[in-house]
Parts: C-alpha cells; sequence; structure tokens
C-alpha cells in the first residue's frame, strides 16, 4: 500500500510552488522563436500521412470543472478521417460504456490528442474543439468488420505540431530489450479488485486472459 503524504511534506513542497508562467520561464529558459511558434492551425499532407499511419493515440478531455482524462485509443491504419484541412472524425469502437471522455466532450469541448507510430520516436499533436456525431453516412464510412460505430468525435483542430523524440529516447519505449514480460506486470484484473478493497483474482492459468480480447470490434 502507498504511505500517505505527510502534511509537512506537502507544506514543504508547496513552499516551491510555482504560481506564474514568468517562474516557469526563469526555470526552465525562453524558447526560441522557432519553438515557441512551431504549431500551425491546420493539416499539412504530411502532417495527414502521420496520422494516417498512426494505429495509436491518445485523447485528453477535461470536464466543466477542469478535472481531467486521458483514454488510450487504437485501431487499423488510417481510421482517422480527415474531413478538411482542420477538421478531423474519430470513430468510437466497442468499449466500456463509461464514456469518460464523452461526457467531457459535452460539458467542455476542448480535446488534445497524440499520435504514436510505433518504433518511431516522434508524435503528432492536435489540440482542438471537439463534437460528438451521429450522422449515418460518416459512421458507415467508418466501418470495420461490417459493424460501423455509433458514435464518432469531430475534431475542428486549433493547433497541429510535432513534439520531440526526447521522452522516447529516455524511456527506450521501442527497444524490445527493455520490455518486460507481460506476466511479471499487476494485471488489470487484480489492481481493479485491489483499488475494491475485493479478493485477488486466481490467475493461475495467466494474468491476461480476459474475454474483451477476442471482441475488439
Amino acid at each position: 500500500m502507498a504511505t500517505e503524504v505527510k502534511s509537512d511534506l506537502i507544506t514543504r513542497l508547496r513552499a516551491h510552488q510555482v504560481t506564474a508562467a514568468a517562474d516557469l520561464y526563469t526555470v526552465n529558459g525562453v524558447p526560441s522563436q522557432a519553438i515557441a511558434e512551431k504549431h500551425a492551425t491546420h493539416l499539412t499532407p504530411l502532417a495527414e500521412e502521420f496520422i494516417a499511419r498512426s494505429p495509436f493515440f491518445l485523447i485528453a478531455t477535461a470536464d466543466a470543472d477542469g478535472n481531467c482524462d486521458v483514454s488510450p485509443k487504437g485501431d487499423t491504419l488510417g481510421v482517422v478521417s480527415v474531413l478538411g484541412p482542420a477538421t478531423i472524425a474519430i470513430p468510437d469502437r466497442l468499449g466500456n460504456k463509461r464514456v469518460d471522455g464523452h461526457r467531457n466532450i459535452l460539458d467542455n469541448g476542448h480535446i488534445g490528442l497524440l499520435f504514436m507510430i510505433p518504433n518511431v520516436d516522434e508524435t503528432l499533436r492536435v489540440n482542438g474543439r471537439c463534437f460528438i456525431t451521429t450522422d449515418p453516412d460518416l459512421l458507415q464510412s467508418m466501418a470495420l468488420q461490417g459493424r460501423a460505430p455509433k458514435l464518432a468525435m469531430v475534431v475542428e483542430i486549433d493547433e497541429v505540431y510535432m513534439h520531440c523524440d526526447r521522452s522516447f529516447l529516455r524511456s527506450g519505449l521501442w527497444k524490445p530489450e527493455t520490455w518486460p514480460d507481460p506476466e511479471t506486470i499487476p494485471s488489470m484484473r487484480a489492481i481493479g479488485c485491489e483499488l475494491k478493497d475485493l479478493p485477488l483474482p486466481d490467475e493461475s492459468l495467466g494474468k491476461r486472459k480476459e474475454e474483451y480480447r477476442s471482441r475488439l470490434f
């Protein structure tokens, strides 16, 4: 069990709290003009190609009070539809029906996306405003294995830019020799039980035997 953070530690940490953007620049330095202005407000052909070749991306949303959520999304290549130079659409595949991100979008339409490609250290970032649609023609165009999604998120882009590779290089994320054996990592079921103070599951036949693995669409 994690040890509770002592109140005197929090007091000490808050004594050094950064509260202004100017302080951030004092600590980190000021970015060059090229870096500060590297974003664009629309996709280019090469940015579209990066998105088309990205099978995995992260979606960040927040509710009306600013409570944040990040959700991983994975799909076949080219699943994100480019509707225009500054508009993309993302299908919603079979999930657990919590719809955390969708509820956030209803409250606060701002969205952030991070597109990743295996074995590529750079990422593409997209920030914008989002709404949810049930347009039948769009959904049918996103069908996979005969199943169309029930919803799609339409993102109107405010910013798009590339993110450098330092985090991937530091973590060695794409180096197979650093990858752990999945059976040595706590499973979703075990962590879920522990979070709810339930008995840990019997995983003698393997930690990752969840039924959903055979029901992706």
